[in-house]
């Protein structure tokens, strides 16, 4: 069965101005358009016939992503109408084309571009929806099959309103980029289009590397990150919130945090979003940036230089300095003797490479979502969304832990590293475990009344752990189902406006992550769906049959007299609860009740409102202004337990 040809749509911001992006193609003539859509079967067919054939070959079967992104590429901008420029006609035929001919060669179990040199196109399945991914790859001159691992560059884009997956395969088939370092790979992420790199586009850059470490020899210890303007941002980002990954980083430009470089000052908004700036805001991680040497830099009169301004102002606080080059009297661009001396400091700092086991780690958070710095991990926190920290040292034979928010964590030591022979945390001592048979060594600890002591296992109960924490968004950050229901609604008026949310949630996300959210009715759910998925459950408990199963087992609670949360009680034809919460059918995995991602309203103000809008739960009044919908709405406590409200 060939691949499915898309039905077009035309997909308009519910955001300030009602913009679309990428915006409206050109008018593709007829003859051209139905080339490239025979082109597209006929490359579709042949990637199924693939799909068959080598069904018992899998190491060439893991490499049909780089056959079907051709396809992905150019299919997907022709049908849906997202040819943006006369140019882009012979592009998308060309990849096509390249298409079949790397199905050919497959065919006949070569693969010639997995030990070519140069510029490289390749993809990757995602797990979130399943879709290929493009990432383009600049792969060292001298690189041979079996060479020793070596260093890899992360680079990160701008806003590009135009970088459809086409015209990003185009450009990477072009161009080397900003930076290409001698020696070393360099992996350019298309990040899911064009939001800064937040929710799918953060975890595409970890899904990318998987891909790459499976084909490339990468050295684990000799990453880079780097990135300029919103990849600036992006490039923040990742510094702040993964430190222990990288043995370097390089943001230019960009935006660091969301309430001065958006201008909401005084804008009086909802006490949760702003609570949910800590999620992505990188000042608030400021600290972390002991972690990793950062090298930024900055047009002397580029407004972005905010951006480095700010962590600098943070990371001073901490008692550290911040390594900023500032081209001189330049905007936002790399000057060339600035550039010269970014390319100097950030090479040598790669040569040295990360240690994956310093002796002393600062550590922050204000979510389990990011709970490692190299070999501390934060395991429970008093409170989300305030402050936790951790200082760690290795000194004296021992190990030293002081916290802060913190109630249980995992220390972990690679093996060559001498074991602690005590735990001090928080002034107290905690009985040193045995190294383990491999020579590594890990200590777990848990806080309870009697102050903290080595937890023997996990205590089983439900509580907030790293990937099941929060908010609503985060559902959107690994595999997830939109489950349809198939019932009769508790009444029409919410069964009519929750069919249309459904219905906006599924464009909304190819929208904004270019993929194809993947969709089910609720009766075809089984225990593999239950097992390996998030469930985004649309409907009401009459009419979607698994939220039918587990309605009684949810903090909020809906029938037909309406909506029932901490107490109070909501009509039932102009009120729907949005929430996430652990599926009680798998407490390892989220449901999700009547929501899609809830930035999306804000995305043509800037990328840097591609942040939470709403908490863990909240009663929608369906029948009011989008400004003035929510009628209740907060995060649950660490045990998934309703609070009582500010």
């Amino acid at each position: 069965m060939s691949l499915p040809l898309i039905v077009a749509a035309a997909f308009v911001s519910a955001g300030e101005g009602g913009k679309r992006m990428p915006p409206p193609g050109i008018d593709v003539p007829a003859a051209d358009r139905a080339e490239i859509e025979k082109l597209a079967g006929e490359l579709s067919a042949a990637i199924e016939k693939l799909r068959t054939e080598l069904s018992s070959k899998p190491k060439l079967l893991a490499l049909l992503p780089d056959v079907e992104i051709y396809y992905r590429g150019a299919h997907t901008a022709n049908t849906y109408n997202e040819i943006l420029d006369a140019k882009e006609i012979p592009a998308a035929k060309a990849q096509l084309k390249r298409g079949l001919e790397r199905a050919a060669q497959l065919a006949k179990g070569e693969a010639p571009w997995t030990t070519a040199t140069g510029l490289v196109v390749r993809g990757y399945v995602s797990k979130i929806d399943g879709s290929v991914q493009p990432i383009g790859l600049v792969v060292p001159a001298d690189y041979k099959s079996g060479d020793a691992p070596r260093r890899l560059d992360f680079w990160l884009h701008g806003r590009g309103e135009n970088l459809t997956e086409l015209n990003f395969i185009r450009d990477r088939e072009k161009s080397m980029g900003e930076f290409a370092p001698a020696g070393a790979f360099v992996l350019h992420l298309y990040g899911r289009f064009c939001n800064a790199n937040h929710f799918a586009g953060e975890v595409d850059l970890f899904e990318a590397l998987d891909r790459v470490k499976s084909q490339y020899p990468v050295d684990e210890n000799r990453l880079v990150v780097r990135g300029f303007s919103m990849g600036g941002a992006a490039c923040w980002h990742f510094v702040a919130h993964h430190a222990g990954v990288f043995a370097a980083a390089n943001p230019g430009a960009g935006f660091a945090e969301t309430e001065h470089y958006a201008n909401l000052l005084d804008k009086n908004l909802p006490w949760y979003e702003q609570k949910l700036w800590h999620m992505y805001d990188s000042a608030d991680y400021a600290v972390n940036l002991f972690n990793c040497p950062t090298v930024a830099y900055s047009g002397e009169i580029d407004k972005q230089k905010q951006a480095a301004d700010m962590m600098a102002s943070r990371m001073k606080e901490e008692g550290l300095e911040l390594t900023h080059v500032i081209g001189p009297n330049t905007a936002h661009k790399y000057e060339p003797g600035a550039k010269k001396d970014v390319e100097k400091r950030v090479d040598a700092l790669a040569k040295a490479g990360r240690d994956p086991a310093p002796k002393k780690i600062r550590f922050t958070t204000w979510t389990l979502r990011y709970n490692q710095m190299k070999w501390v991990t934060i395991d429970g926190m008093g409170k989300h969304w305030e402050r936790a920290r951790i200082d760690a040292e290795l000194a004296d034979g021992g190990v030293k832990v002081t916290t802060v928010n913190v109630t249980g964590l995992t220390l972990s030591l690679p093996a060559g590293t001498a074991a602690p022979a005590k735990i001090e945390i928080d002034g107290a001592t905690v009985k040193s475990p045995a190294p383990l048979a491999d020579k590594t060594w890990t200590a777990k600890l848990a806080k309870s009344d009697k102050g903290w002591e080595i937890a023997e296992s996990d205590d089983g109960k439900l509580h907030k752990r790293h990937g099941l924490q929060g908010p609503i968004d985060d559902a959107f950050m690994d595999n997830f189902i939109m489950v349809r229901p198939t019932g009769k609604p508790l009444n029409a008026k919410s069964g009519v406006w929750i069919a249309a949310e459904m219905k906006q949630a599924t464009s909304d996300w190819r929208k904004f992550f270019r993929g194809e959210a993947r969709v089910m009715d609720d009766s075809a759910i089984t225990d593999k769906e239950i097992a390996s998925s998030n469930l985004v459950l649309w409907g009401d408990p009459s009419s979607n049959a698994v939220l039918a199963k587990i309605a009684d087992k949810l903090p909020i609670k809906w029938d037909a007299t309406g909506v029932h949360a901490r107490g109070k009680d909501y009509s039932g034809d102009a009120h729907v609860p949005q929430m996430i919460f652990p599926n009680p059918l798998n407490s390892k995995k989220y449901v999700v009740l009547n929501s899609g991602t809830t930035f999306m309203v804000n995305e043509a103000a800037s990328n840097a409102r591609h942040v939470s809008l709403l908490p863990d739960w909240a009663v929608i009044d369906i029948s009011a202004p989008f400004d003035a919908r929510v009628k209740d709405a907060d995060f649950f406590d660490e045990n998934w337990a309703m609070t009582q409200g500010k």
